[in-house]
């Protein structure tokens, strides 16, 4: 049986702000590695190895996690770190307004485990990753941009759907594929 890296996710389009986020990041010289903005995503079920055979089960209940959902906004404002400052691995945008993806969430989350899939241990967080820290150098100067960038608002985002995804490693980064979508 063939399997994939799957996950379910709102794809989220580059916008300057976001992208000059980037870009400072980079300029840190810190050892960082950004997510590509065609790759930029809020994650709202990482699956793993997915059996090929599960996507019209998997997509029956995307549909029913965004049965009584109509498109709505959400304002990404703000960045920080995961886990902390002390220690990065992830750098992030926040999301306001994000009642509805939580809804989606748990929902997904409910009816996924029905398919062997786990119930997520920790609470939602709704972010955006923008990169990962593989390690401290220059790290004061990363600090900085995550500080100038803390309470900025990159701005109001529409979303109207959700997507199963494949995830295909490769040396230069991820490849990214959108095997269903559901619209709402």
């Amino acid at each position: 049986m063939q399997k994939f890296r799957g996950f379910i996710a709102i794809d989220i389009k580059p916008f300057p702000k976001l992208l000059e986020f980037e870009r400072e990041i980079k300029n840190t010289g810190a050892n960082v590695k950004l997510v590509e903005p065609e790759n930029i995503h809020l994650t709202i079920k990482f699956l793993g190895d997915t059996d090929e055979s599960l996507i019209d089960r998997i997509e029956e209940i995307m549909n029913y996690s965004v049965k009584e959902v109509e498109p709505f906004e959400i304002n990404l404002k703000g960045a920080g770190v995961f886990p902390n400052e002390r220690y990065i691995k992830v750098i992030w945008i926040g999301i306001e307004n994000g009642e509805s993806i939580s809804k989606i969430v748990s929902k997904l989350d409910e009816k996924i485990t029905t398919l062997g899939f786990q119930k997520e241990k920790r609470k939602f967080s709704a972010h955006l990753t923008i990169a990962r820290v593989k390690n401290v150098k220059n790290k004061e100067k990363l600090i900085q941009i995550i500080e100038k960038y803390r309470n900025i608002e990159f701005g109001k985002i529409k979303i109207n759907s959700i997507k199963l995804k494949k995830s295909t490693l490769t040396p230069k980064g991820p490849i990214y594929t959108t095997l269903k979508e559901i619209n709402f």
